[in-house]
């Protein structure tokens, strides 16, 4: 299961890049990231390759954040995959919360997030047909 930072900000020039900032001085990597809005707040979230480390250094420049696992899935990039693995999800009744995907470092593959209800049945659930887990 991938862990998941979320960064709740207030949304106002300046605050993503004071979050990038942070992170960049502190030299994480981020596999993922992605930005969900409102009028008033935003939430950003990352995949970092230290999520320790990111969370921690997150809070102690004084910003609000927390961890939650996800599931991640790696499928071939090729039209009609992720289909397939919707047909999946919803054949065993499964929920998306919410989903994004992210650079992988292989070729014709595509790396993909989603936040379910039940990660871990959800993580069983492809696995048992045939879905590539990203741990």
């Amino acid at each position: 299961m991938l862990e998941q930072i979320s960064i709740f900000l207030e949304n106002k020039p300046g605050r993503l890049a004071a979050v990038m900032n942070v992170l960049g001085k502190a030299n994480i990597d981020l596999r993922a990231f992605t930005i969900a809005d409102t009028t008033d707040f935003g939430i950003v979230r990352i995949i970092a390759r230290e999520p320790e480390k990111a969370l921690a250094v997150l809070k102690e420049n004084d910003f609000t954040a927390a961890a939650n696992k996800i599931t991640g899935f790696t499928i071939p990039d090729h039209p009609g995959e992720m289909n397939k693995v919707i047909e999946i999800l919803q054949a065993g009744e499964v929920d998306i919360e919410y989903s994004y995907s992210f650079m992988g470092s292989r070729p014709d593959e595509a790396d993909i997030a989603i936040k379910t209800k039940d990660n871990e049945g959800t993580e069983k659930l492809l696995k048992s047909k045939g879905i590539k887990i990203i741990e």
